[in-house]
């Protein structure tokens, strides 16, 4: 839900398909966009994000994807919106970006039981397990999870970082609050975000960076 409810979210743009032959509805198809402020180069211009498209597993081969492809796009049509990007997981004919990315298990076990991580070949659970695991402490000094007062240097630090590539959205701190920032009981937790504190200590005076 975090990642749907934006600051600036339009409801009309989470699209769902529910069943209507029993009293349950369930939901058998969804697809979603969000608002996003993107610069290619340095051009600026509202955009939305294409997301969560998914498709019970029975209707798959019932070509619903391009249906709801086309309906979120008529939606954002709508609101003024003419571009949008999306992730795929395989090359699509003229990609305008390509990225190689990389992702560590935090709970392997809990991923291999829901069958999203196989087995490797040669490998037991226990292992997996052992070469999964995270130390106990941190090697980073300084390092603590994101406050409400690191904010500002979170957004600066960030927007100067996503400037050094032709294409980027544009987060302003509104958004980086949201995204980043935790707001809530542990319980519900689902953002943990660190910064590091980097003390310099002068003769007479201490800076934080």
């Amino acid at each position: 839900m975090r990642a749907l409810l934006t600051p600036d979210y339009k409801k009309m743009w989470h699209v769902g398909l529910r069943a209507t032959h029993n009293d349950k509805r369930k939901l058998c198809a969804f697809i979603s966009g969000v608002p996003v402020t993107l610069r290619i180069r340095g051009n600026t211009f509202a955009s939305v994000e294409i997301n969560f498209l998914c498709i019970h597993k029975k209707l798959r081969s019932k070509r619903l994807a391009p249906v709801l492809i086309k309906e979120i796009t008529r939606r954002c049509h709508l609101e003024g919106i003419w571009e949008a990007v999306y992730t795929a997981g395989v090359v699509l004919p003229k990609p305008i970006s390509t990225c190689r990315y990389f992702h560590r298990s935090i709970n392997w076990t809990k991923l291999y039981e829901t069958g999203f991580s196989p087995l490797p070949a040669g490998a037991t659970r226990e292992r997996m397990v052992k070469r999964n695991r995270l130390p106990e402490a941190t090697h980073l000094p300084g390092m603590r999870l994101m406050e409400e007062k690191d904010v500002k240097v979170v957004c600066k630090l960030l927007r100067t970082y996503l400037g050094k590539f032709d294409l980027a959205p544009i987060y302003s701190e509104v958004e980086v609050r949201h995204w980043f920032l935790h707001k809530g009981d542990d319980e519900t937790r689902v953002v943990w975000a660190y910064v590091v504190e980097v003390y310099f200590l002068l003769p007479s005076i201490m800076l934080t960076v």
